[in-house]
């Protein structure tokens, strides 16, 4: 039986894809306290621990592939079960129109909050010192419009696009024929597609948020929706994984040890505007191996009803468009308090969750922009 064909609600892949999305309140809240992201981060913080870069780059290396996989698998079942014009029409009134109201309000809100920071934090950033400066040179160039943390909307769209030329083209038979090989041939398989648009960036890879879309995350994320469709199309392909989950684990927790060691001996920057090979090639195994290893946890643990959870996939996107702004806002205010780190994560990443999910409730769960939003 085809995936989804008997029920309504695909549990395990609609909490998957909450998860990741809600993942992202605490990887951009982590990043103030990352010693790697201290020069680079306007949010960072006069403290900083190591324990921040554990947790931050390993959320970096699985949540957006994990969503873009989830992203590729629905789009096939919306696909499958509705058609293509229905499909459009999701993707118009979900993501275009989302991205076309957000944008200008997120892009606004983080400028007046940094300006705010400009003016009032005692205790700024290298960053915002940099930006300062920046401000009192008066011809100083205007800098390029990006998207933020919106990013994954424009490559939603683009990636929509392709799935339809990729059908139409039947080129799916190649995944197809790849998932019907033995399972190793897709673990080591992928990560070898994904290498050369990995080393072409900087390790951890950065977010895509220019305007135009960049040839690298086409290919890095593309590969994941990808995986997700052809996932859809053969849902046995987990369940003959899963008996390699503990050689995944083993091998993950071995590979973000020598990731984690790397980063501190090549550090990103001017010295390394790109990734090594090997680096490269640690981040596609480790991104592939553990969003891999998140379905198959996903398919175990996670699909059956859950009130709870059903309540946070329902405001899960809300909570991503919004979060960011608010966190910059809460961020600031705390850069100034004489507060240790781990506190001043907890405050910023709870304050943040808190009124994300009061508005959704107050403003999305019970009305017309659930369509949109919810």
């Amino acid at each position: 039986m085809h995936a989804g064909a008997s029920q309504d609600r695909l549990h395990y892949m609609d909490h998957l894809r909450a998860l990741a999305m809600l993942a992202g309140v605490f990887f951009h809240a982590a990043l103030a306290y990352s010693p790697l992201m201290h020069g680079f981060w306007p949010l960072a913080d006069r403290q900083s621990s190591p324990w921040m870069d554990g947790l931050a780059w390993g959320l970096h290396l699985v949540r957006m592939p994990l969503f873009f996989l989830v992203a590729g698998f629905f789009a096939a079942w919306v696909l499958q079960r509705r058609g293509g014009a229905a499909l459009l029409r999701q993707r118009l009134r979900r993501i275009l129109l989302p991205f076309l109201v957000a944008w200008p309000l997120v892009m606004w809100s983080l400028s007046a909050s940094t300006d705010w920071a400009l003016a009032n934090v005692q205790h700024p950033s290298p960053l915002l010192e940099m930006v300062r400066a920046w401000m009192l040179q008066p011809d100083r160039p205007r800098l390029p419009p990006g998207t933020a943390h919106l990013w994954f909307l424009v490559y939603l769209l683009l990636f929509a696009v392709l799935h339809w030329v990729a059908r139409t083209l039947e080129l799916g038979r190649v995944g197809r024929w790849l998932l019907d090989r033995h399972p190793a041939w897709a673990l080591l398989g992928l990560p070898l597609v994904i290498v050369p648009a990995l080393a072409s960036v900087s390790a951890p890879h950065p977010a895509p948020e220019g305007l135009l879309p960049q040839f690298w995350a086409l290919v890095f994320y593309g590969t994941f929706f990808a995986l997700g469709t052809q996932v859809h199309e053969r849902p046995d392909w987990l369940a003959r994984v899963r008996p390699f989950a503990p050689w995944l684990l083993a091998g993950c927790v071995l590979l973000y040890s020598v990731f984690l060691w790397q980063l501190r001996v090549e550090l990103p920057g001017a010295t390394s505007p790109t990734a090594s090979w090997p680096v490269a090639l640690v981040e596609a195994l480790l991104s592939v191996w553990l969003t891999v290893l998140c379905l198959v946890a996903g398919r175990r643990l996670l699909d059956r009803p859950n009130v709870a959870m059903r309540y946070l996939a329902g405001a899960a996107y809300w909570t991503y468009l919004l979060h960011l702004p608010l966190l910059f806002a809460i961020q600031y205010l705390l850069m100034d308090l004489p507060l240790a780190w781990p506190l001043k994560f907890a405050l910023a990443s709870a304050g943040t969750l808190a009124a994300c999910l009061l508005s959704y409730q107050l403003l999305v769960r019970h009305t017309p922009l659930r369509r949109f939003v919810g």
